[in-house]
C-alpha cells in the first residue's frame, strides 16, 4: 500500500463515484482518506453518504459570489483548511477557473463518462448513444482550464450492446467509472502516475504498472 493522501472530493449530486472512494477506504483498498466532501448544492445526496460515512462535509452555494474565481477562491481557503493533498471533481457541475487550477497544480482529478476527447461536457452518454458509437466508455485526467480537456490518466472501454438505450449505457459506464476512479487514486498513493511536459507540447502522463 502506498502512502496515504488526503482528498478532497468536491460534488453536485448523487455521489455514487464518492460512495467508491470511501467504500474502497474502509475496505482498506485505498490508504487514502476523504478529508472533506464539498458541495455546491445544498440537498446534494452525495452529503448524506458523506455524514453517514462520518467525513466532513461542506456547502459552499455558487450562488452566493459575483464570479467563477471569487467562488473558487471559497473552495480553495476550505479545501487549504482541511490540508487536503488531492482534489477529486466526482460529479462537481462547475466549470473550476484558473484560480483553483494555480493554488492544486496537477493535483485535480475528474471522472468523465467518455472516452475523451469523444464527447465532452454535459450528458456525455447521451451524446455517444445518439451518435451512434459501438463503444464508449470513461476517462480519470488531470483538470486544466478546458472543458473535460486535460491530460488523460487513464480510460475503460465500455461496449455498446444491442438492445441498449442512453440508460442502459449510462449505468454500464457508471460502473466501469466506480473501479476506474479508485485505481487512478491508487496508483497517485504509489506515486505511479508522472506528468510529462515538455516544451511546445501537450503534457502528458504516464501510469507506471504496479
Amino acid at each position: 500500500m502506498g502512502r496515504a493522501q488526503k482528498l478532497g472530493v468536491l460534488v453536485s449530486g448523487t455521489g455514487t463515484n464518492l460512495e467508491a472512494i470511501l467504500a474502497a477506504a474502509a475496505e482498506g483498498r485505498l490508504a487514502s482518506k476523504v478529508a472533506v466532501v464539498i458541495s455546491n448544492k445544498a440537498g446534494a445526496l452525495a452529503l448524506d453518504r458523506a455524514e453517514k460515512a462520518g467525513v466532513p462535509t461542506r456547502v459552499i452555494p455558487h450562488g452566493n459570489y459575483a464570479s467563477r474565481e471569487e467562488f473558487d477562491r471559497a473552495l480553495v481557503a476550505a479545501l487549504r483548511e482541511a490540508q487536503v493533498d488531492w482534489i477529486v471533481l466526482a460529479g462537481f457541475m462547475r466549470l473550476i477557473t484558473a484560480t483553483m487550477i494555480d493554488a492544486f497544480p496537477n493535483r485535480i482529478v475528474n471522472i468523465h463518462p467518455s472516452l475523451l476527447p469523444a464527447f465532452p461536457g454535459v450528458d456525455a452518454q447521451k451524446q455517444a448513444f445518439d451518435y451512434g458509437v459501438t463503444v464508449s466508455g470513461c476517462t480519470v485526467h488531470l483538470v486544466d482550464g478546458g472543458t473535460d480537456t486535460g491530460p488523460v490518466i487513464a480510460q475503460r472501454a465500455v461496449p455498446v450492446l444491442d438492445g441498449d438505450d442512453a440508460e442502459e449505457l449510462r449505468k454500464r459506464i457508471l460502473r466501469e467509472e466506480h473501479s476506474l476512479l479508485v485505481e487512478v487514486l491508487r496508483a497517485i498513493e504509489e506515486d505511479r502516475v508522472e506528468v510529462i511536459s515538455v516544451a511546445g507540447a501537450r503534457t502528458r502522463v504516464r501510469v507506471r504498472p504496479p
